[in-house]
């Protein structure tokens, strides 16, 4: 959970994300988003898989990256054990 957590804890990291929501895309893709060094989106699309809040698949010589939302579920499930938590 704490990787999870770590990924989540970075803006570049949240709109790749948000991206992701969208449709399923390529490292370039992602890159074309935003005004920082391919290495550095890799880096970010790195912790993220590593979280495994996101998965990837060779298609070829691309690798689409999508969003992994079983573990997005098993997130809000563990955060909302707390809201029904009645003092």
């Amino acid at each position: 959970m704490n990787s999870i957590f770590k990924a989540l804890n970075d803006p570049t990291r949240r709109q790749i994300l948000e991206l992701l929501q969208e449709k399923d895309r390529t490292a370039g893709e992602i890159a074309e988003q935003f005004h920082i060094s391919f290495p550095s989106i890799s880096h970010h699309l790195d912790l993220l898989k590593q979280a495994k809040l996101v998965t990837s698949k060779k298609d070829g010589q691309y690798v689409y990256y999508s969003l992994n939302t079983t573990v997005v579920d098993e997130i809000l499930k563990w955060l909302l054990q707390f809201k029904s938590k009645k003092k």
